[in-house]
């Protein structure tokens, strides 16, 4: 239990430095704070306790190959549209094309990979 206070404390804290150091002038370090991997680095721990090295190695090649077809593409939509949309539209209509391409992508990878 005290494991998952931890994560949740940990991605809390990640999330209110990214707004902090946005909203106090300081842009490329919360942009770096929003690039660190708080939820891939807690998660990592967890499933190797839990499960072992082979099963974190076996995650981390579908997340890595996933952020191509997924995320990387989520990213863009939100960088392209937030000034022409609007910042929720363009996150919302990124949500939308990042889970579908993650369901193409992952039911690709589990009959391929």
């Amino acid at each position: 239990m005290i494991d998952y206070l931890f994560a949740f404390v940990a991605g809390g804290a990640i999330t209110a430095a990214v707004t902090a150091l946005e909203l106090t002038g300081y842009p490329t370090l919360s942009a770096i704070a929003a690039l660190f991997p708080v939820v891939t680095w807690l998660s990592y721990i967890f499933i190797g306790h839990l499960d072992g090295a082979a099963a974190v190695s076996r995650h981390a090649h579908f997340v890595m190959l996933g952020t191509i077809f997924a995320w990387m593409p989520y990213m863009f939509i939100i960088y392209y549209y937030s000034p022409r949309i609007g910042v929720v539209r363009s996150i919302v209509f990124g949500i939308i094309v990042f889970l579908v391409l993650a369901f193409l992508f992952a039911t690709v990878y589990n009959k391929y990979v």
